[in-house]
């Protein structure tokens, strides 16, 4: 088995990868060791909850015992399957903010600004405003990813919005276009009532040309010679060549780990492990973040939640409709309206996320006791909480070390009960008046920092939007382990290139810009100029120095 490039991970940046150098006429081979997307569980946009707790799709990581939180193990799934966790997600769309990849740059990232990427998302995009309005100019009108919007047909999505607006907060009409700040209406990666993976997206369109084909199996190292990557191991001692370059797109918690297990990590631990020093590189598996958040739940006045359908009976007759025409509530995530601020004066760029769901529900779909209910998912878009994925064996069957650390920094906490107060004064608002019953969680009664700490460490939960973890910098800089064109420093023909190359962690969801990743590093790989820079400037609060809102 030989190619010119060989792609490890068949998951959001990998398959855009494999499209693109498809397209440009090199011969590829993608290795991902997951199983077919086939099945309602996945291409139904409702059913969420079931592939990322379904074995068969998941590889079924825990992070170790998190000290700040109680010593709880946080569940972090990753899509074991064609299209990686584009296949198991949320489907929520978000570029993250202009300033987000203008740090980038500042820190290490050159070519990697706002300017640099906003053609890039243009390119992947097919976007759907459902004649909402938005930023048809910041937007793509021709690529492989379907962006859409869902229909918000239940009043407590528009009631969400208003709310918003009500407590004095902006409006915008595309949070993924010139204005993030505000509330508005949620996209998703759905077209035509199914999921939009990137295995529906790119992977298919690509495997239809005979210059690219997947192969089944677990990488388990990178195979040098000559401090050249040539190929991969992979279990069953077969191996897969590669004439120009191997491309790691596994995960930000399987990159790292294929990079530690191929000799290309923290010296000493490797060394430790007994296995051969290839790079001793000590960001490799540094750097980990994540996006922490809570379900703050109301019980519902009146019963016009998602409640109403959580029985088999409605369960069946969606999952029929669905099945046979792809409409109704099977159609969408039912993630449809959304909220992104600011916490406080002096900050140039929303670093609070809100998702609405007019349900109370946890991700592995266990409804609060008390019936009718919705929720807001909240919580601080810029942790300085910082983890580590490690070894724990020379054994690729096993899995990695995944220590969040998360609350480990003290600015965590005041930023997570600003997240929390902020979110029931939306809450309070007159918009909401005909739908509150009575806060479920945290619960009104808990009020004091004390108290919200407490909740925060019993109930917090993560996003699932694990990264950074093979950190993109300057070639010079120590911790770094990719330079910008995603090339592993220390040795030639590898790259890395998928959310663990992110130097610090987006606004919002992580689907999007592990795409992008995918669709500007072909660029770098094929060698090509960049895609001219855009003059788009976005739009940043006039008081934002004086004013939270």
């Amino acid at each position: 088995m030989e190619a010119d490039f060989v792609i490890v991970g068949a998951g959001s940046a990998g398959c855009a990868i494999a499209y693109r150098l498809a397209e440009a006429g090199q011969s590829v081979l993608v290795v991902e060791h997951g199983g077919t997307d086939w099945g309602p569980f996945i291409q139904m946009p409702a059913a969420l909850s079931y592939p990322m707790n379904m074995a068969c799709y998941d590889w079924g990581y825990m992070s170790e015992p998190e000290p700040h939180l109680g010593g709880r193990r946080l569940a972090c799934p990753r899509g074991k399957v064609i299209g990686g966790s584009s296949s198991i997600n949320g489907m929520v769309y978000v570029r993250g903010h202009a300033h987000d990849y203008d740090h980038w740059a500042e820190t290490g990232a050159d070519g990697w600004g706002y300017a640099d990427v906003l053609p890039y998302f243009k390119r992947m995009e097919t976007w759907h405003d459902g004649g909402h309005g938005g930023d048809p100019s910041w937007r793509g009108t021709d690529g492989p990813l379907h962006v859409s919007r869902g229909p918000r047909a239940n009043p407590l999505y528009h009631a969400f919005v208003e709310a918003g607006r009500q407590a004095g907060y902006q409006i915008t009409d595309d949070y993924n276009g010139k204005k993030q700040e505000g509330f508005g209406a949620f996209e998703q990666t759905v077209w035509q009532g199914r999921r939009w993976s990137a295995a529906n997206a790119y992977l298919r369109p690509a495997l239809k040309r005979p210059n690219c084909d997947l192969v089944k199996g677990l990488v388990e190292r990178v195979i040098f010679k000559d401090g050249r990557a040539v190929g991969v191991a992979l279990a069953g001692g077969r191996e897969v060549r590669a004439r120009r370059e191997v491309i790691l797109a596994a995960s930000a918690i399987n990159s790292p780990k294929l990079l530690m297990l191929s000799g290309i990590g923290p010296g000493a631990d490797l060394a430790a492990l007994g296995l051969p020093v290839v790079a001793d590189r000590p960001g490799v598996g540094g750097n980990l973040q994540d996006h922490l958040e809570m379900y703050v739940q109301y019980s519902s006045l009146q019963p016009i939640t998602l409640y109403r359908y959580w029985n088999w009976i409605s369960k069946a007759l969606i999952g029929a409709r669905w099945l046979f025409t792809k409409t109704g509530h099977g159609a969408s995530n039912q993630f449809e309206s959304c909220g992104f601020i600011r916490s406080r004066p002096g900050l140039t760029y929303p670093d609070i996320q809100f998702h609405f769901l007019p349900l109370a529900v946890r991700y592995d779909g266990k409804v609060a006791a008390e019936g009718h209910g919705f929720q807001a998912h909240v919580g601080p878009m810029r942790s300085k909480s910082r983890g580590r994925v490690s070894l724990a064996s020379a054994d690729p069957a096993d899995s990695p070390r995944i220590r969040f650390n998360y609350m480990s920094h003290p600015d965590d906490w005041e930023e997570f009960r600003t997240a929390l107060r902020l979110t029931r004064e939306v809450f309070a608002q007159e918009a909401f008046k005909p739908f509150v019953k009575a806060e479920l969680q945290p619960g009104a009664h808990l009020v004091s920092d004390d108290d919200l700490d407490a909740a925060i460490r019993e109930h917090a939960e993560s996003a699932y939007h694990p990264c950074g973890t093979c950190r993109m910098g300057r070639a010079d800089d120590p911790e770094a382990v990719v330079d910008p064109q995603g090339r592993v420093i220390g040795v030639e023909g590898l790259r890395v290139a998928d959310s663990s190359i992110f130097p610090r962690i987006t606004n919002g969801n992580l689907n999007g810009p592990s795409i992008l990743v995918g669709e500007k590093m072909t660029d770098h790989i094929l060698g090509r100029d960049p895609l001219p820079r855009a003059n788009a400037a976005p739009w940043v609060h006039p008081d934002w120095a004086e004013a939270q809102r």
